[in-house]
């Protein structure tokens, strides 16, 4: 079992930024982050495989938001910039993922709120 804490989430203007972080409790995977909000899906945002090397995005994100991460700390981090009211959701960590879809384990899930 791999527990999941994220943090950084928060209220931010259009265009402004936010750093999400996630803390893993231990095992070496692909990490990263899906979203859901207005009423939609569950959506891949953002991966990174365990030793960073390869990185993948969602093309509503690319240019804009950086998964990256310290596997020193066991945390992987999504830096959002230029962010737009239609990135409101909650966003949630997920450890071992598989095809960018699913994932073995999930975090509780951080709201992030884009007012315009």
């Amino acid at each position: 079992q791999v527990q999941l804490v994220e943090s950084g989430g928060g209220l931010v203007l259009a265009g402004g930024s936010l750093r999400l972080s996630c803390a893993a409790s231990g095992g070496k995977s692909a990490m990263g982050w899906f979203r859901q909000g207005g009423g939609k899906a569950r959506e891949f945002v953002a991966s990174i495989t365990w030793t960073g090397d390869k990185k993948y995005y969602a093309d509503f994100v690319k240019g804009r938001f950086t998964i990256s991460r310290d596997n020193a700390k066991n945390t992987v981090y999504l830096q959002m910039n230029s962010l737009k009211p239609e990135d409101t959701a909650v966003y949630y960590c997920a450890f071992g993922i598989v095809a960018n879809s699913k994932a073995d384990f999930w975090g509780q899930g951080t709201q992030v709120t884009v007012s315009s």
